[in-house]
């Protein structure tokens, strides 16, 4: 019996080694290492409403000095909208929707032995944000019309002026035929004064 008792306290000390060495040995490598444990949109998805933030969730905590995140969306163009904001192991980034297609979400963040981890996420927007339209107070301008040259006459002032001159011409011409006649009948008159006299 006394060696049973030996026994097992021989198992329960080994026991207790092995427990108290996994407590003090350190974490190995793939502990210590930070990883990416899920995202909103997730990798790989395809949204019709462009969301306001995109979230990123690791495994351990995330320091803001070694966390850097990019959105790059069509054409390269940024759809980060602001800087990020950290709680715990999840950081979230306000999101600035542009043309549809493939936006990438590039990430680095540190780790506990000192390497930063890299990697990327992607989804695709199919429903982009609409083209910035021109301001509605720009209107077009017309054209003034031409100003007339100074001293210049309209043409229409001339036919009166004409007309004018030709009618007192032919006023003129009546009156001097009148003079005439008026002259001749005076000199006739005078004549036959001078006869009626003479007998």
């Amino acid at each position: 019996m006394g060696g049973r008792i030996a026994r097992a306290a021989r198992t329960w000390l080994v026991v207790l080694g092995v427990a108290l060495g996994a407590t003090v040995l350190p974490a190995s490598p793939a502990a210590a290492h930070n990883s990416l444990t899920g995202s909103d949109p997730k990798d790989g998805a395809t949204v019709a409403t462009a969301p306001k933030r995109i979230e990123l969730r690791f495994l351990a905590r995330l320091s803001p000095g070694t966390t850097k995140i990019t959105v790059t969306g069509p054409d390269d163009a940024s759809g980060s909208g602001g800087e990020p904001t950290f709680s715990g192991n999840r950081v979230s980034l306000p999101f600035t929707p542009g043309p549809a297609g493939v936006y990438t979400v590039a990430y680095q963040v540190g780790s506990t032995d000192g390497h930063p981890i890299k990697g990327k996420v992607s989804f695709t927007l199919t429903t982009g944000a609409a083209p910035a339209t021109p301001s509605a107070s720009a209107s077009p301008t017309t054209a003034a019309p031409p100003t007339p040259a100074a001293g210049a006459t309209p043409a229409a002032s001339a036919d009166p002026v004409a007309s004018r001159s030709d009618e007192g011409g032919g006023s003129g011409l009546w009156w001097a035929l009148g003079a005439v006649v008026a002259l001749v009948a005076l000199g006739g008159g005078l004549l036959l004064r001078r006869r009626s006299a003479s007998r």
